[in-house]
This record gives C-alpha cells, structure tokens and sequence, in this order.
C-alpha cells in the first residue's frame, strides 16, 4: 500500500470510530433519561446512599451531569465525526 491510500483507510477507520462513539453516546444518554422518566424514585434512592443529598440538590445535580455529558459527547464525539465526513 502507498501512503496515500494508508491515509483514506485511517481516515476512514476514524469516521467509523467517531460513529459507533456517538452511536454509543447518545444511546447512553437516552438510557438515563428514561430512567429519569420512568423510575426517578428508585434512581434517587439508590444513589442517594452513595451521596447523600436532599433530591432537589439531587435534582439539580443530575441534570447538570446529563448537560455536562450532552457537551462532552458533542465536542469529543460529534464535532470531530462530522469533520471526518467533511474531509473524506
């Protein structure tokens, strides 16, 4: 193999890896907030023993975790399979 097509198989392999990251991402994220939805009780109450806080504090913690997390899957995961698929 050249060099040249050393590098569309990377770049290829990067998209691909950028791909299955924010499949993965996102249907993570869609897990917690069904949880969220459908047993926010039971959420609470199991954590709560790992950290123990009044649920409104608790509340407000989990959905700054799930924005945090929205942000980070879109800067690490998003913005760079995007880039991959404009340059390919």
């Amino acid at each position: 193999m050249d060099t040249q097509t050393l590098a569309v198989l990377d770049i290829q392999t990067m998209t691909s890896f950028f791909m299955w990251c924010t499949i993965l991402s996102i249907g993570l994220m869609l897990f917690w907030v069904l949880m969220w939805f459908i047993v926010p009780d039971l959420i609470y109450k199991m954590q709560s023993k790992f950290f123990p806080m009044k649920k409104e504090t608790w509340t407000i913690a989990f959905y700054c975790f799930l924005g945090m997390y929205k942000l980070m899957v879109t800067v690490f995961f998003i913005i760079p399979w995007v880039a991959l698929l404009l340059i390919a």
